[in-house]
């Protein structure tokens, strides 16, 4: 279907500067002007009510992670109708944007965006709020250097483009295929990168807590997850093996605090590595911005552990550097070498999740970190213990970074195509009327 998409043959200027030129029968009007923002509160929700906190929100894809109907809520919570467009505010470059197919409850750093005069559908408004052009600007509005957040102010203000109600029914149906079909292609990757990682997990899981000679005798650990472990091991907390630093976040809306030399990690850092090795990052401080925040730079070898959703990305520091909120710096003491620390800490990678609390977002706090248990060889068990993974897993890396380098470039062609479509740079009309119908294609309107 991709041979059918042109460029429109009639454009005009929208007098946007990052929406440059659109089709000359679109409108540009006032996203307020065709959708309402929602505020019903609530502190009960209905027996039937799906709830939908922001980590039940897929990025950039919409997909709601969860089916609960029960789940308990401490504070007043915003009612939504089935169809209703659910936009994340805080921290909305992670794109979480969704349009449940059934009524229900969110927390309060949803908006609830309704389609209120018939100029727009509420499946192409949920598409055009998640494409990348309007999540950069909405981004760009952000206040608090912490927890930054948008305000429907600005969001309502922005100009948005409004296709014939036809054309906006093509769009959706074009870009639900292509999205189908990268789902489908991403989930098949996904498991593969699944069984390989298991596959690893195991050969870790062996070395990490029963050592390289199976003869060794045991002991009882006291800890669940590591069971029997060889009786000359000590069994530590990890704050009694690692300094724990924690990290900040510098005012965001200061120029001279960023686009400096010093290596500043977030957890989206550490969830996109395809290495344990870190070297870089996506934004860097200055000086001044260090200095601002209270952050703390720690040396080579210190491990980068993210400790705010999604929990349990780890890394190795090739370059001294300094993290965000949502992560801590852990700096080995003489008692532990860095790689057998990292070992040690994937192969615990779910338990950690697991003590993650938060209904905004879920956190794994320093007390809960620094209490972990590790098994502790000796020195020289750990180095042989590190040589030995680092041959037997290899290979199984390379396969999974080259599988994840594949949904990569898929994601990044779905996203670019999005944006392409829902701005006007391509027209897919055409290519949507040849569509063939498929059994179970989603609804859309």
């Amino acid at each position: 279907m991709i041979i059918n998409i042109k460029p429109y043959p009639a454009m005009k200027d929208s007098s946007i500067e990052w929406l440059g030129e659109v089709p000359a029968h679109w409108d540009v009007r006032r996203l307020k002007a065709d959708v309402a923002n929602v505020v019903e509160q609530t502190a009960v929700g209905g027996e039937d009510d799906l709830y939908v906190a922001l980590e039940h929100v897929e990025s950039w894809t919409g997909r709601i992670l969860t089916d609960v109907t029960d789940a308990a809520f401490d504070s007043q919570v915003k009612k939504f109708k089935a169809g209703d467009v659910l936009f994340g505010k805080l921290r909305p470059y992670l794109a979480k944007v969704a349009r449940p197919a059934r009524s229900g409850v969110c927390v309060g750093e949803f908006l609830v965006l309704r389609p209120r005069n018939g100029k727009q559908s509420a499946a192409y408004l949920e598409l055009f709020l998640r494409s990348k052009p309007i999540i950069d600007a909405i981004n760009a509005s952000t206040f608090g250097a912490k927890m930054p957040r948008a305000d429907w102010t600005f969001i309502g203000g922005l100009d948005q483009l409004i296709p014939p109600l036809d054309e906006q029914r093509g769009i959706v149906r074009y870009l639900d295929w292509v999205g189908r079909r990268v789902g489908r292609f991403v989930g098949a990757k996904e498991k593969l990168v699944g069984l390989l990682t298991e596959q690893k997990q195991g050969i870790i899981h062996r070395a990490v807590t029963r050592g390289l000679n199976p003869d060794a005798p045991l002991k009882p650990s006291g800890v669940e997850w590591l069971g029997d472990v060889p009786a000359h091991w000590e069994v530590r907390r990890l704050r009694s093996v690692a300094k724990i630093v924690s990290g900040a976040t510098p005012a965001s809306n200061t120029p001279e605090y960023w686009d400096g030399d010093i290596v500043w990690l977030t957890p989206e850092d550490l969830g996109r590595l395809t290495s344990r090795r870190i070297d870089s990052s996506a934004r860097r401080l200055t000086n001044d911005g260090y200095k601002s925040c209270g952050t703390t730079i720690a040396p080579i070898g210190s491990i980068a552990l993210s400790t705010r959703a999604p929990i349990g990305h780890i890394g190795i520091l090739d370059i001294p550097a300094c993290v965000n909120q949502g992560c801590r710096l852990l700096v080995p003491m003489k008692a532990i070498q860095s790689n057998y620390l990292y070992y040690a800490l994937e192969v615990a990678r779910d338990d950690l999740v697991s003590l993650g609390q938060g209904s905004t977002f879920t956190e794994l706090s320093r007390s809960k970190l620094g209490g972990f248990a590790l098994p502790l060889p000796p020195l020289a068990e750990q180095t042989a213990i590190v040589e030995h993974l680092d041959r037997a897993t290899a290979d199984i890396d390379a396969a999974i970074a080259r599988t994840r380098r594949e949904i990569e470039l898929v994601r990044e062609y779905h996203t670019r195509l999005t944006a392409d479509v829902v701005t006007g740079k391509l027209d897919v009309r055409e290519a949507a009327a040849q569509l063939p119908d498929e059994a179970g294609e989603a609804e859309s309107s």
